[in-house]
């Protein structure tokens, strides 16, 4: 799960982004909003956590453009105003949440992946594909009820094919998932990951198709 954190405070933004790396989410960060909307118009990601004052494009701004694109992507505010007014004037513009600095971190990734779970239009916090399992609230994989250990890379991997099930995911979409942007993305390496999934997933009636020339998919097997 790809997060991209816009926040102007370089000591905040920095705690954040790696309190979010221990809870397993690919994190990018702006501190300004006319780089944020760059990255925006050019890379996926499945949340943005966006702060209202921030320089050379006000949040609200940011937040206006994106929607006057017709991106539906889950925006949560997290600003340290409090007042009613700017809460229901941002909810008027398009953003899905509004959390009020100080919080607790708990909460925060609460709301992440209720933004997210929403966004793939599922109500539910378990998904299924035969007998593999992913609970997006503790964001772990089981077969037949057993945890499947996996490293940083494979989860993100199986975590994009499981809450995209059933379509095409391109290795691009693979690639921009689960590498943040410092990273050097590799097209080679998404092979591997996928070929250790493979082997992890033997015996488990959840498989992942190669589709050439489109992509991965997972379903369930015939």
């Amino acid at each position: 799960m790809k997060v991209l954190l816009i926040e102007d405070n370089a000591s905040l933004i920095h705690w954040l982004a790696r309190l979010l790396k221990e809870e397993r989410f690919m994190v990018d960060t702006a501190l300004d909003g006319e780089y944020a909307d760059q990255l925006l118009m050019t890379q996926h990601y499945d949340v943005v956590l966006l702060d209202l004052q921030i320089p050379r494009l006000s949040g609200k701004n940011l937040l206006r453009r994106l929607r006057t694109r017709r991106n539906n992507l889950p925006v949560l505010v997290v600003t340290a105003s409090g007042s009613v007014d700017e809460k229901v004037e941002c909810l008027g513009l398009g953003a899905d949440d509004y959390l009020v600095k100080p919080f607790e971190v708990r909460e925060l990734v609460a709301r992440i992946k209720a933004l997210a779970r929403r966004n793939t239009g599922e109500k539910q916090s378990e998904l299924t594909c035969g007998d593999l399992t992913y609970n997006s609230d503790t964001r772990q994989f089981y077969v037949q009820g057993q945890l499947l250990p996996l490293r940083l890379k494979e989860h993100a991997t199986l975590e994009i094919l499981m809450m995209r099930q059933g379509k095409t995911v391109s290795k691009t979409a693979l690639m921009e998932g689960i590498y943040a942007l410092e990273e050097d993305a590799s097209e080679d390496a998404v092979e591997i990951y996928i070929h250790r999934l493979r082997k992890k997933l033997e015996g488990c009636q959840a498989t992942i198709m190669t589709l050439r020339g489109l992509g991965y998919l997972l379903q369930q097997k015939q």
